[in-house]
């Protein structure tokens, strides 16, 4: 039964995966991320950890509803312009971006699934595009895009992602925490910021020591809890899962 194979499509081997893709339809779920400062608390990694987590959750649920899910290799680095000038911030150009995921799509649906997931959470608006351009030059049902920028799943969230005062705040430090991801005691004493990155973004501000964010973070991470990151895995794994079955009943060649 493919329900007891691995979820990281790295953990398959060739055999157990032309076995699952043969049997019914499938999605590999694609996490991109960054390399990118987030606080003096989070990991530089966290954008492609939560990808990660969140496609990890989701796949188990598209397997529940008969959809043969697993989470493909994540690219881990994107563009990452309003982090310069910080140590760890790896920035790429858009194109090359958009020019990777095409391809990764383009090798998964030729070896067979039905469908590719690009799952991002680096909220950069540059990185966005890059990632919905990869997705766009693939034929319609074959690639999909499931993203918390747009309106429809940012008003699922938490409060503070809602006002944008989100980077590396509680709403980033609660899902680190619930991923078991590495989480710097130093967050416990961290002040609350209120600039919102969506009002900067607008305002023209194009990096985040311009914006006042000397520490590359907003928000409270001080008030992070596991419980919280929970639940907000459960929101980010429903868009993931509309995403994917939504895009799978389009036709595709």
């Amino acid at each position: 039964m493919t329900d007891a194979l691995p979820i990281a499509l790295g953990d398959l081997t060739t055999d157990e995966l032309a076995g699952a893709l043969a049997a019914g339809r499938s999605a590999a779920l694609v996490p991109v991320g960054s390399v990118e400062p987030h606080g003096p608390h989070l990991p530089l990694a966290t954008d492609s950890l939560l990808g990660e987590e969140a496609s990890r959750r989701a796949a188990k649920e598209l397997r529940a509803r008969g959809v043969f899910a697993c989470v493909a290799p994540t690219v881990a680095y994107g563009v990452t312009e309003y982090a310069r000038g910080f140590a760890g911030a790896v920035s790429i150009p858009a194109p090359a971006l958009t020019a990777l995921l095409d391809a990764i799509a383009r090798a998964l649906r030729g070896g067979g699934f039905s469908h590719v997931c690009l799952v991002n959470n680096h909220l950069e608006p540059a990185h966005d595009a890059a990632v919905r351009a990869a997705a766009a030059s693939l034929a319609p049902g074959a690639a999909s895009v499931a993203c918390p920028l747009t309106r429809r799943w940012a008003r699922t969230l938490s409060d503070e992602f809602k006002r944008g005062d989100c980077h590396a705040g509680r709403y980033e430090t609660s899902l680190v925490l619930a991923a078991g991801g590495r989480v710097a005691p130093c967050a416990a004493a961290l002040p609350t910021l209120s600039t919102s990155l969506a009002t900067e973004i607008r305002a023209g501000r194009t990096t985040f020591r311009e914006m006042g964010l000397d520490r590359a973070y907003t928000g409270a991470p001080s008030e992070a809890t596991r419980d919280e990151g929970d639940d907000l895995y459960a929101r980010l794994t429903a868009m993931i899962v509309a995403e994917v079955t939504e895009g799978m009943s389009l036709p595709h060649a």
